[in-house]
């Protein structure tokens, strides 16, 4: 038999997560139930169980490494066929050998590759495990592939929450709940809606990515929402009560006397909520200058210049 390594497509330093996972995907595609017409494909099948019957048991990989068996799990050794010679006191008669059950065999509790082929393939290889009834646990199934959708929504709807109909990789359109106060990049885990399991398992699930809309008005950091707002200069200056929107309505805001244009003002618990409390909304104003000529607001500026140039003399 080849290299076990190479049959799996692994390198040495593959780990036990890669094995399995190299198995599973081969086993799949040349399983011989799912390649009918293909007459190597069981030929196939049988070397890559066999390659996993090494590889796919921390003790005979770790002896396959060493080169104390073959690709078979047959020790590798000189003299008697099936057996190795041991030391010992009784060593001259056949109390001094220790049979190789080489594969498909088992002793003491070790690596049973039919234990391996029931966990993998479950009742589509025949229901129980080999052995029939005999204690043994009833065979799991494999799941279904797991697939990745996304999803973007506005920022009213990730403060709010809402139902959205999607349509999967599989077709299927479902009506998704979105949760109050979701955050951009959360993924929700959508069970059983994803790929059918070719081996009569459970499906996998769907995992859905939540994206959110930038929006016109407002910047999300987190729960805390940003926002500018333009004031007329006599506001700035004077001092005045503004309207400031906010995702739930428009509140009141009160604004000091002689505020300057970038000033921020916290609106507590008019961000987005979440589960540890709502985050604030920050308002930072920009100053609104006449659009049109002002004769007056231009003298003024212009008296207030003159005195202030004569004041630094």
């Amino acid at each position: 038999m080849r290299d076990p390594y190479t049959v799996l497509g692994l390198s040495k330093s593959a780990s036990e997560a890669d094995v399995k996972k190299a198995f599973r995907r081969l086993a799949k595609v040349y399983h011989p139930d799912q390649n009918r017409d293909d007459p190597k494909a069981k030929e196939k099948f049988a070397e890559i169980n066999a390659a996993y019957e090494i590889l796919g048991d921390k003790d005979k990989r770790s002896q396959y490494d060493r080169g104390e068996i073959d690709a078979e799990g047959k020790p590798r050794f000189q003299g008697f066929d099936g057996f190795t010679r041991s030391s010992g006191p009784h060593a001259g008669g056949f109390e001094g050998f220790n049979f190789s059950f080489g594969r498909g065999g088992r002793r003491g509790g070790g690596f049973d590759p039919q234990d391996l082929f029931a966990d993998i393939f479950g009742e589509a290889m025949g229901g129980r495990a080999a052995g029939g009834g005999g204690g043994r646990a009833r065979a799991h199934y494999p799941r279904g592939e797991d697939v990745t959708v996304s999803m973007t929504i506005t920022l009213e709807e990730a403060a709010g929450g809402g139902k959205r109909r999607i349509t999967l990789p599989t077709g299927r359109e479902v009506d998704v709940m979105i949760p109050t106060g979701i955050t951009d990049g959360k993924t929700i885990r959508l069970r059983g809606l994803g790929e059918p399991s070719p081996f009569g398992g459970e499906p996998g699930d769907a995992l859905l990515t939540i994206h959110i809309a930038p929006h016109e008005r407002f910047t999300v950091e987190g729960k805390t929402l940003r926002q500018r707002l333009s004031v007329p200069l006599a506001d700035a200056v004077l001092g005045a009560k503004v309207h400031v929107p906010t995702l739930d309505g428009v509140v009141s805001m009160t604004i000091p006397p002689m505020s300057s244009g970038g000033r921020s003002f916290r609106l507590r618990g008019k961000g987005l909520p979440a589960k540890d409390g709502a985050g604030d909304l920050i308002v930072t104003i920009d100053i609104e200058l006449p659009k049109g000529p002002d004769p007056e607001l231009e003298a003024l500026m212009r008296k207030r210049r003159a005195t202030a140039e004569t004041s630094g003399r």
